[in-house]
C-alpha cells in the first residue's frame, strides 16, 4: 500500500486497517496498480478454463446453498449470475451508515485485490469507480448471519446493476439514477461475477476497521480519565510500579501502568505521601490489569482483522498459481468473532471500573470532597443524578458484552449449519463503543471538578493537566445546577472524533 493525496494505492501488498477506515471516513480514493489487475486477470483465465471445460463449479456452474446439486444450462450462466444479488437482497431494518457502506465496499475491494475470488476485471473495476465517485447503495443493516455477508453485499450489488437506491452527494434516489448521476453504468456481470460480488465477509471486516479506529482512540482518552481521577482521588499510584506489575506480567498491565505514569509524570501525586491511603478501591487499584486486559484484547482483535483484510475468503477459491478451483469453509469467521466477543468484554470490564470511580469521586465518605461534587452545598444537586446515567449505561453495556456469536439456527435446508453471527458481534461492539464513550466523558468532566474541589489543579502531571484543559475548553465548572447531559454529549462527541494526540495539546 502506499499513500499520497488523499489517494490509496492498492499495489499488492495488504491494505491496513487505517487504510480502509481513510476510504470510509475522510473519502480517500483508491488507485489500482497493473500487478493487483494482473493478479485478478490470471485468476478470472482459470474461471474461463474450468467454464470452457463445463467442469462444476459451485456458483460458476452449478446453484448455490441447498441448490448446489443443480447444474446450470449454458445459456442461464449469467442470468443466474444477474439473480445471485436480487435473490439475497432480504436485509430488513436500518440502512447502514454512510462511512460504514464506504467500508463494506473498500473491504470487498481489498478482498477481490487478493487474487481468489475470480472475478472478471471490468466488476471489479467497476466496483472501484463506484467507490471513487462517492456511489453509496441503499443497504439495510440487519439480515447477515456471518457466513458471508450475502445480504448487505447482494442489496450493495442490485444497487450497482441499477435496481434498488443508493446516496450520491447526500441525495438518496433510485440507484439507477444514482448511476447516471455518479457518471457510471450498470456493472456488466459475467459468469461468477454475481457470486463473487457477495461470497465475503466484508460488512463485518468493514465495520471491525472502523471499531478499532474508534476504540483505540478512546482507549487513551479513558487513560486519561483514569489518570485524572487519581488526581482528584489522591489514589495510591504504587499500584503503577512496575516492579509489582513485572513479578506477574499479566496481558498489557505493564504498558497501561507506564501509560498512566507517563500521563502522571511531572504531577505532584507521584511525590511520597500524595496518596490518601495505603490502598485504594479495586477499581482504582486493578486499573492496570483491567486496562492492560483491553489493550491485549484489542490487539487480538486488530490481528485478526488485518487477517481477514489482507485474505481472500471466496468460496470457491480460485489459485492462480496452481490453476485450481477449490471449495472449502474460509468464510466462516469464528477466529474472528471470538476475538471481536472477548473485546466486547474486556470493554465491559473497563465501564464497569469507570462506573465504580466516577461514583466513588462523587461520594463524600469515600474521597472526603464535598458530596456529588458541587461547592455550593447540599441545597444543589449537583452530580448526584449524573449517577443514574452512569448506572444505565453501564447496565446497557453488561448486556452487549454477552455473547452472540454461537450458532444460529441452521439454514439452506440445513446445509448451512454453521454460522459466526460476525455482523451482530460487531454491531454490539459499536453500541458498547458508543456508551463507553459517554462514560469516559463522565468521568473526565467529574474528575475535573473534583480536581478544582481539592485545590491541586496548579499540581497535575504532565498528561493529567492536558486532559483537564481539554474537559475545562468545553465544558464550564459546575456551579449552580444546570442540564449536564449537553456536556457529557459535547465531550463525547470530541472524544469520538479526535485522537488523545491532538485533542491533548497545548491550548494557545
Amino acid at each position: 500500500m502506499s499513500k499520497a493525496d488523499n489517494i490509496i494505492s492498492f499495489t499488492g501488498m495488504p491494505p491496513t486497517v487505517s487504510d480502509i477506515a481513510a476510504i470510509a471516513r475522510q473519502n480517500a480514493l483508491i488507485e489500482i496498480s497493473p500487478d493487483v489487475e494482473r493478479k485478478i486477470a490470471a485468476a478470472r483465465a482459470v474461471v474461463e478454463r474450468y467454464l470452457a471445460d463445463d467442469r462444476p463449479v459451485y456458483g460458476l456452474t452449478t446453484g448455490l446453498g441447498a441448490g448446489v446439486d443443480t447444474r446450470l444450462d449454458t445459456d442461464d450462466l449469467v442470468a443466474f449470475q444477474m439473480r445471485v444479488p436480487q435473490a439475497r437482497a432480504v436485509g430488513v431494518g436500518a440502512s447502514l451508515p454512510r462511512d460504514v457502506v464506504r467500508a463494506m465496499m473498500a473491504a470487498r475491494i481489498t478482498g477481490m485485490a487478493a487474487g481468489g475470488s475470480g472475478v472478471s476485471l471490468p466488476v471489479f473495476s467497476g466496483l472501484v469507480a463506484a467507490l471513487n465517485a462517492g456511489f453509496h447503495p441503499v443497504v439495510p443493516s440487519l439480515g447477515s448471519i456471518g457466513a458471508a455477508d450475502l445480504a448487505p453485499l447482494a442489496h450493495m450489488g442490485r444497487a450497482l446493476l441499477g435496481d434498488g437506491e443508493a446516496e450520491v452527494g447526500g441525495v438518496v434516489m433510485a440507484a439507477g439514477e444514482a448511476l447516471e448521476t455518479a457518471g457510471l453504468k450498470p456493472l456488466p456481470f459475467g459468469p461468477k461475477d454475481g457470486h463473487a460480488l457477495v461470497v465475503a465477509n466484508s460488512l463485518s471486516v468493514g465495520k471491525a476497521c472502523l471499531c478499532l479506529e474508534d476504540v483505540e482512540r478512546l482507549s487513551d482518552w479513558s487513560l486519561s480519565a483514569i489518570a485524572l481521577n487519581f488526581e482528584a482521588f489522591r489514589a495510591n499510584v504504587s499500584a503503577f510500579d512496575d516492579r509489582a506489575l513485572a513479578a506477574r506480567p499479566a496481558f498489557g498491565q505493564r504498558e497501561a501502568a507506564a501509560r498512566l505514569r507517563d500521563l502522571l509524570s511531572g504531577g505532584s501525586l507521584l511525590t511520597e505521601g500524595a496518596a490518601r491511603r495505603l490502598q485504594d478501591p479495586l477499581s482504582y487499584r486493578c486499573a492496570p490489569q483491567v486496562w492492560g486486559a483491553l489493550l491485549h484484547a484489542i490487539a487480538e482483535a486488530r490481528e485478526a482483522t488485518e487477517i481477514e483484510i489482507a485474505s481472500s475468503g471466496d468460496n470457491p477459491v480460485v489459485l492462480a498459481d496452481e490453476g485450481l478451483i477449490l471449495s472449502h469453509g474460509n468464510f466462516d469467521m469464528t477466529a474472528f468473532v471470538l476475538a471481536w466477543e472477548r473485546l466486547g468484554q474486556a470493554l465491559a470490564h473497563c465501564a464497569a471500573a469507570t462506573a465504580y470511580r466516577t461514583m466513588k469521586i462523587m461520594s463524600a465518605a469515600m474521597s472526603e470532597l464535598p458530596r456529588f461534587l458541587t461547592p455550593l452545598g447540599q441545597s444543589r444537586t449537583g452530580f448526584a443524578t449524573v449517577q443514574k446515567t452512569v448506572s444505565a449505561l453501564e447496565t446497557e453495556i453488561r448486556h452487549f458484552a454477552a455473547p452472540i456469536s454461537l450458532t444460529p439456527i441452521p439454514v439452506a435446508d440445513g446445509i448451512e449449519d454453521q454460522a459466526s453471527m460476525a455482523p451482530s458481534v460487531l454491531a454490539k461492539t459499536e453500541a458498547i463503543i458508543e456508551r463507553l464513550r459517554y462514560l469516559v466523558a463522565i468521568e473526565l468532566i467529574a474528575s475535573a471538578q473534583a480536581v478544582e474541589l481539592r485545590g491541586v489543579q496548579g499540581e497535575l502531571g504532565a498528561g493529567t493537566e492536558q486532559a483537564y484543559r481539554q474537559a475545562r475548553a468545553l465544558v464550564p465548572p459546575l456551579d449552580e445546577d444546570r442540564a449536564q447531559g449537553p456536556d457529557f454529549q459535547r465531550l463525547s462527541e470530541f472524544i469520538g472524533n479526535t485522537p488523545w494526540e491532538e485533542g491533548a495539546a497545548p491550548h494557545p
